[in-house]
């Protein structure tokens, strides 16, 4: 098994696999190859599996490189991205000239994260009966959604690329945090009621943040 290794000053010897399966072994700087061997030797099957996971990842990854023969999410659906006069989506391709093309699509986003978002989030407070003092898109890359103590939910235009029932989990798990503001059991418990099923589409946005991170 090829591996690197990375001789610090830390106490502790551990494994880590970056992305697209490249193992790092990090360890004290006194810690002797035969060491190291043996220590990978005894992690083998759980490198391999992280190997495997890691290499699919990367390979996902390589699908949103940006270009024409990009196909984009919007809502769980993969979408065409062709060569137009003007920036725009119309349901069913996404268009843009190619100068500024990232710029062009990250508007785009952002455009219908605002309106999709916002809609759901007055849809599901009337249900829930609670109403947020905001509601902000960003650009956050770490969550998908966040309630601050006065109550402004923001969530980020990214989320916009998540199937629905994903976006719906997002938007009730932060509206959850106007009733209360932790994740105590009376916290999920509330998310529960309004959707039971909720654990499904944690997976499946931990499963897409890998994928666009």
């Amino acid at each position: 098994m090829k591996y690197q290794i990375v001789r610090s000053k830390r106490k502790t010897m551990a494994i880590y696999i970056l992305e697209n399966g490249v193992v790092e072994v990090r360890c004290p700087n006194q810690i002797s190859d035969y060491e190291i061997k043996k220590f990978v030797s005894l992690k083998s099957a759980w490198i391999d599996k992280k190997v495997s996971e890691s290499i699919a990842l990367f390979s996902q990854k390589q699908k949103y490189t940006l270009d024409f023969s990009s196909k984009l999410l919007f809502m769980g659906i993969e979408y065409p991205l062709i060569k137009a006069d003007k920036a725009f989506f119309d349901g069913n391709v996404f268009c843009s000239p190619e100068l500024n093309l990232k710029q062009n699509i990250l508007a785009i986003y952002k455009h219908l994260a605002e309106e999709i978002i916002k809609e759901k989030v007055m849809h599901f407070s009337k249900i829930m009966v609670c109403t947020p003092t905001d509601v902000k898109i960003n650009s956050a890359k770490t969550r998908w959604g966040s309630c601050s103590g006065k109550n402004s939910l923001n969530f980020t235009w990214m989320l916009i690329m998540a199937e629905e029932k994903a976006i719906d989990y997002v938007i009730i798990h932060e509206l959850a945090h106007i009733k209360e503001h932790n994740h105590s059991k009376k916290f999920w418990s509330i998310v529960e009621h309004y959707m039971p099923n909720y654990k499904i589409w944690q997976i499946t946005l931990k499963s897409l943040a890998h994928i666009i991170s």
